[in-house]
């Protein structure tokens, strides 16, 4: 059987993910700068207006300079999806990633934010070890998706075990509380990811899956979509506004994904991401 897995090499790997650490915290995403542009728009407030259009001028400058568009260029997120029948030579996966996260790091100038221990907190000096979710899928190919998360907004995000009773109305309840108790902290416009479902940790991973989707974009099923839709107007009249400073535009959209729970619960996830929503994807 092991000659009709398709291969992939360790370096390639490396390679791969250096290349989206580096462009995750230089490049915003094309949807990212359409849904800032078309904020821009209809923001009312003027000070807000001037808001989005430095964030999209800053885009500008670290794009064209390769420089990173945070001071805070995160700990490195990484969703995995391995196929089946692939095979990686010269090394292991986990390892090929770390590789790639401390040599994109160290060749793009990325601050190194990671701490060893979170208790003794000594920098590791490489930005590793990175978080890392595997997958594993039908078929041969290897997508990677890099996300780095800031603590800004890392740090606003929340969990709470609603119990089933308080349903939609204990979820909207508990989101607009997260984005409210946040206020300017995770850098406004937000995405902001919603995980329903599963159990604690699961609640947790769907919030945070949730933001690797296109912004603005609405969940399959018609119900949840309609349910985004709401909370994304519910939060922008919290009239935080961009940067906190007052305005309509609040967060540039709520995405949310669902899981299978138990009978006794109803865990409920926010992360919140920052206006620019840093994350890259390939497919080897």
């Amino acid at each position: 059987m092991i000659g009709f897995l398709r291969t992939i090499d360790f370096r390639t790997i490396v390679e791969t993910t250096s290349r989206l650490c580096q462009e995750a915290n230089f490049e915003l995403e094309h949807d990212v700068h359409a849904a800032l542009e078309l904020a821009a728009k209809q923001e009312e407030s003027p000070a807000g207006r001037d808001i989005i259009t430095q964030l999209l001028d800053n885009a500008a400058i670290a794009a064209r300079d390769r420089i990173p568009i945070c001071q805070d260029t995160g700990i490195v997120v990484v969703f995995v999806e391995c196929g089946q029948d692939l095979r990686i030579t010269g090394g292991d996966l986990a390892g090929a990633i770390t590789e790639g996260v401390r040599d994109g790091y160290t060749r793009g100038y990325l601050r190194k934010s990671v701490v060893g221990d979170p208790i003794r907190r000594q920098n590791t000096g490489d930005n590793t070890p990175p978080i890392i979710y595997f997958k594993p899928v039908p078929g041969s190919a290897l997508k990677i998706s890099v996300l780095p998360k800031g603590a800004g907004s890392e740090n606003m995000s929340a969990l709470r075990m609603l119990k089933p009773a308080q349903g939609l109305a204990g979820i909207k309840e508990f989101v607009l509380e997260t984005v409210e108790k946040a206020g300017p902290n995770a850098c406004p416009p937000l995405t902001v990811g919603v995980g329903i479902g599963g159990t604690m940790e699961k609640a947790a991973l769907l919030a945070k899956e949730a933001l690797l989707r296109e912004v603005g974009a609405r969940h399959g099923d018609p119900e949840i979509a309609a349910l985004e839709d709401e909370l994304t107007v519910m939060i922008n009249r919290t009239g935080f506004g961009p940067a906190g400073l007052g305005g309509r535009i609040t967060t540039l959209g709520v995405h949310i994904e669902v899981y299978p729970t138990h009978i006794a619960m109803l865990p409920v996830a926010v992360n919140l991401n920052c206006h620019a929503v840093r994350h890259k994807t390939a497919i080897l």
